[in-house]
């Protein structure tokens, strides 16, 4: 398995302090493709962006689909730019990969059709528990980023380069902004109903 779907079986599986939006999903779903990676040493980062290296084709689709889509000529593409690119609609599209593998099943109450997935019981489920378990540090700091918490804080490896934690925190960074980008639209929308409201 991989981090992006472990993420996505965790965020179906371990309550939140609030529900996981779409859109933040999508985010850090991106963020961990390239957390993959970086853990593979297939790209590398410097300062903020991301230069592709040598990458070995898989044979899992939503992997192979996150390596074409670097961009390989300078000045590349910084962290923040990916995130925002490669997150549009990326959570739907490991959700359809998901079911069409057996990994997701469909919502557990018919009479609910547009409900979320419900993960299968399978081998991926139970490895990604198991790494949940293990409070795996990629993978926690991850999904606090949507509001998933594990306990107490992880820290990663001092060995760790500058380049994951750079990572973790434009998610973080990410996730933020779009919440602030839906305050202001409910703002919005409520000074527009209280305008058509007003006697």
């Amino acid at each position: 398995m991989t981090t992006p779907r472990d993420l996505l079986l965790v965020t179906l599986d371990v309550p939140g302090t609030r529900p996981v939006e779409q859109g933040d999903l999508s985010l850090a779903l991106a963020g961990a493709e390239l957390a993959d990676l970086l853990a593979e040493e297939s790209v590398s980062l410097e300062d903020d962006r991301i230069v592709p290296g040598l990458i070995p084709a898989t044979g899992d689709r939503m992997r192979n689909q996150a390596s074409a889509a670097l961009v390989r000529q300078a000045p590349y593409e910084t962290v923040e730019d990916w995130l925002w690119r490669r997150g549009r609609g990326l959570a739907a599209a490991y959700v359809a990969e998901m079911r069409a593998q057996g990994q997701l099943a469909a919502p557990r109450y018919r009479w609910m059709p547009a409900g979320p997935p419900q993960p299968a019981d399978s081998p991926a489920r139970s490895a990604a528990a198991r790494r949940w378990a293990a409070r795996e540090p990629v993978l926690v700091a991850l999904a606090a980023a949507l509001g998933i918490e594990a306990g107490r804080p992880v820290a990663l490896d001092e060995d760790d380069d500058e380049a994951l934690p750079t990572v973790l925190a434009a998610v973080a960074h990410a996730v933020t902004e779009l919440e602030g980008v839906r305050q202001r639209r409910r703002i919005e929308d409520a000074a527009f109903d209280n305008i058509w409201r007003a006697p």
